[in-house]
């Protein structure tokens, strides 16, 4: 994928924990990549502001004991643990130098977050230097809301003890947080992490949206049901799995048995391996012509009332207009009539019931 390109540079990116602990891991990822990728040295911090760590934070993460690692075409790695105090909805400064020519053939787009790229050099352990690090914006020429990708960067494990369950949401750009506010964690997924946590619920809310993302078909990324196991099943703690999926295979006139169908696939996959799978409806796409409208009104009826998941969340009755169900009420329109914005989010995140998780192991 076209991206930029790095050379003896540090990447400092920044992520929200969910849930806190005392050690973490860090998985990095060369999945996309057409040559090995070169991490020279990898550090995690807590973040203080912008790119700054705070000080004494820094921790060297290192990869079978040592402090570097090359990742083959395809490959991925998952850090040694190192002790750091995490708190819940913390922030955590992700550092990696890259010593070579490097492609950002691996990334995850539009993360709504702000993240950073250094002047040449190794700039790891640094917790703050005046004119080091710069903003890392690839969404045009949007500055003033800058948001960038997440390169390498699959992952942050916090590990809590004892070891806490985890809830994955699984969808397309709607779950990625689309339009929301950059740097103000107003996704759905973050409603509910902040729910939970102020409910005194140890779960931790792993976000495996991907923009354009479809349940059947390739194209940012690998489909839904290509990509279940990897992003799903084999998440740590995963013990819950939220899907919303769909809408993009209908823009492309894929109809609604096909979509069930596809689902009926990731409810035998978690079932096999002992996850709770909820179905969540499609919101409302006021931009639909009549047929994608018929197929995404089947689609929803049938997460509805099949009881073919272990349950629901009715995002669809969350922000439609109730003068006009076609479409989300004015107030949670991003203004595509397609993509909530924050008002629509926090709606949707509000949604959950709770109660849906009380049965995560302790």
């Amino acid at each position: 994928m076209d991206g930029p390109q790095f050379n003896h540079q540090t990447l400092r990116q920044i992520v929200r924990a969910s849930l806190g602990g005392n050690r973490v891991r860090v998985r990095l990822s060369n999945a996309y990549g057409k040559q090995a990728l070169v991490i020279g040295e990898a550090g995690i911090a807590l973040r203080a502001s912008g790119p700054s760590a705070v000080p004494g934070s820094n921790r060297t993460l290192t990869f079978n004991g040592q402090a570097g690692i090359t990742l083959a075409p395809g490959a991925t790695a998952v850090s040694d643990p190192v002790s750091l105090r995490v708190s819940s909805l913390q922030d955590l400064a992700v550092s990696i130098y890259l010593p070579q020519p490097t492609p950002a053939a691996t990334q995850h787009l539009k993360s709504r977050q702000t993240n950073y790229v250094s002047t040449q050099g190794n700039f790891v352990a640094a917790a703050a230097q005046p004119g080091v690090f710069s903003n890392l914006c690839t969404e045009g020429q949007r500055y003033q809301n800058c948001s960038s990708s997440w390169y390498f960067l699959s992952g942050v494990e916090v590990e809590s003890s004892p070891p806490a369950a985890a809830v994955v949401a699984f969808g397309d750009s709607i779950t990625n947080g689309a339009w929301s506010s950059a740097n103000k964690n107003r996704r759905w997924t973050d409603v509910l992490a902040r729910r939970l946590a102020d409910n005194g619920q140890s779960l931790a809310v792993l976000n495996q949206g991907i923009g354009g993302n479809a349940l059947l078909s390739a194209g940012r990324g690998p489909s839904g049901r290509q990509r279940f196991e990897r992003d799903v099943l084999d998440q740590p703690g995963a013990q819950f799995a939220i899907v919303l999926l769909g809408i993009n295979d209908i823009k492309k006139g894929v109809a609604a048995d096909n979509l069930i169908a596809g689902h009926r696939a990731l409810i035998a996959q978690a079932r096999a391996r002992g996850l709770k799978i909820i179905g969540a409806t499609l919101t409302p796409f006021g931009k639909a012509n009549n047929r994608q409208e018929v197929q995404r009104s089947a689609l929803n009826q049938w997460i509805r009332n099949s009881g073919e998941f272990d349950a629901v969340i009715d995002f669809d009755a969350a922000l439609r207009d109730p003068n006009n169900p076609r479409r989300m009420r004015p107030g949670f329109d991003c203004g595509d009539s397609l993509h909530p914005n924050n008002a629509g989010y926090e709606a949707m995140g509000n949604a959950i019931d709770l109660a849906l998780f009380r049965s995560a192991a302790r």
